[in-house]
């Protein structure tokens, strides 16, 4: 009986002040409404679970002159992740084919060389014709394609892009950890 009277009440709840029903589907941002292999083992993973987190998002490759910017992006991932942000890492063979191997060579690696801990997708294509949904929405969003390796994206905690570096803007300069501490302060809307 009381489970029959739980079922009856659960509807009505959000009408009382003060009670919020969290609703996943619905407070994911659109430009985080996609899924990618995971890099590792291809396992399939929803963007939506970083929604209401401070995101970077970066093009990366294991044979470019920017390659060391692993080093930065995980130190930026180790240092502000307690305060809910993320690094989220694409790697593409889309500039220079700097990115030739599969994706298993790609994960060692990064785990190897660098260490990272951040989370890293499947590889895929960032620009041109065929970029993946994130890249392309991201692209449309800013009006700015990745022109090499390494470009970078930051995201709100509410999934709007808030600015784009190139790839010679390293992820712990000033421009780039300045925004981050201003977006770290800020309230999910």
């Amino acid at each position: 009986m009381h489970r029959n009277l739980m079922n009856w009440l659960l509807p009505f709840l959000f009408l009382l002040p003060g009670v919020q029903v969290a609703n996943a589907a619905n407070s994911c941002s659109p430009l985080l409404s996609h899924t990618f292999p995971r890099l590792q083992d291809e396992t399939p993973q929803n963007l939506c679970q970083y929604q209401g987190k401070v995101i970077l998002v970066v093009n990366t490759a294991s044979f470019c002159g920017f390659t060391s910017q692993y080093e930065g992006l995980e130190k930026i991932y180790a240092k502000y992740k307690d305060q809910g942000f993320v690094v989220l890492g694409f790697p593409s063979n889309d500039f220079g084919q700097q990115e030739p191997g599969s994706n298993k060579d790609i994960a060692d690696f990064c785990k190897n060389t660098y260490d990272v801990k951040f989370p890293m997708f499947s590889k895929s294509s960032i620009s041109g014709s065929n970029p993946n949904p994130l890249f392309k929405m991201l692209i449309t969003k800013t009006g700015t394609t990745p022109k090499w390796n390494f470009y970078k994206y930051l995201i709100d905690r509410n999934g709007n892009v808030v600015d784009s570096y190139g790839s010679m803007t390293k992820p712990t300069s000033s421009s780039i950890t300045n925004q981050i501490e201003k977006l770290l302060g800020e309230k999910v809307q």
